[in-house]
């Protein structure tokens, strides 16, 4: 996916999240975000979206000091659906007036002004996903989107120690995990297929892997699925993946992959 595809992406999942939730009970909680609730949920999506784009206006060259951005906003969590859309809207403003292959500061990998956008792309449909499993609903991914979002993903986790700590204990002696969709192509093709390597100081994700050895651990399944577990929504011993190799490094992995 590019950044314009990127662009539209947010505006969709921002759309289906207000749909989700626009008609239910803001008070329902969100098992996959322990002690949230609708509203809590709604108010961090419109929050992220707000934050981004205030970091993209601003073309911000060093590590922000200060998170502090007006959020503007509703006095009633019932107004908070329309104020999300809103935030969406004026986060779509933003993207369409700024170059997105400008150089900016990043915590990831892509220092240009897209990381921001990809990023706020999968932040949105994450939180659709748990929106809707919060009421009952089976999220529905698109393959192509659950492909990039687990690249993205996977990328960027070896830089997310300031806010995810316990990724710094990802360490292992020169050991591999493979996630591989089950869905599509896949299968090592480099379509749905990433190899992560794990060794004594870093892990990272290993760009080049066609000719690689068999991994330590693989964990195969659909491509949505692959996704929702890496963020912590599924359980790996769902029968909806296939665990392969040791099982000792996919607890490791797992226990200390939290985003």
């Amino acid at each position: 996916m590019n950044p314009a595809q990127h662009g539209a992406a947010v505006a969709a999942e921002a759309a289906g999240f207000v749909a989700t939730v626009k008609a239910a009970d803001l008070s329902t909680p969100v098992p996959t975000c322990p002690g949230w609730t609708l509203a809590d949920l709604t108010q961090h999506v419109g929050s992220v979206h707000r934050w981004f784009t205030e970091l993209l206006r601003r073309r911000i060259q060093q590590p922000p000091t200060s998170r502090e951005v007006d959020l503007r906003l509703p006095q009633d969590r019932d107004g908070l659906p329309g104020w999300l859309a809103a935030s969406a809207a004026e986060s779509a403003e933003i993207f369409a007036a700024t170059d997105l292959d400008a150089p900016m500061w990043a915590w990831g990998v892509d220092q240009h002004a897209r990381f921001w956008v990809r990023r706020m792309l999968f932040e949105t449909l994450v939180h659709r996903a748990d929106a809707e499993l919060a009421l009952g609903i089976s999220p529905q991914i698109d393959r192509a989107l659950a492909v990039d979002g687990i690249d993205e993903f996977l990328t960027n986790l070896p830089f997310a120690s300031p806010f995810a700590p316990l990724t710094a204990q990802l360490r292992a002696p020169d050991r591999t995990i493979r996630f591989s969709c089950t869905d599509g192509e896949g299968d090592g093709d480099g379509d749905g297929d990433w190899l992560v390597g794990l060794r004594p100081d870093s892990f990272a994700l290993v760009a080049d892997h066609a000719g690689a050895r068999t991994a330590d651990a693989t964990v195969r399944g659909t491509a949505a699925d692959l996704l929702l577990l890496l963020y912590g929504r599924m359980d790996r011993q769902s029968d909806a993946f296939r665990l392969l190799g040791d099982q000792d490094l996919l607890t490791h992995w797992f226990t200390h992959s939290a985003f």
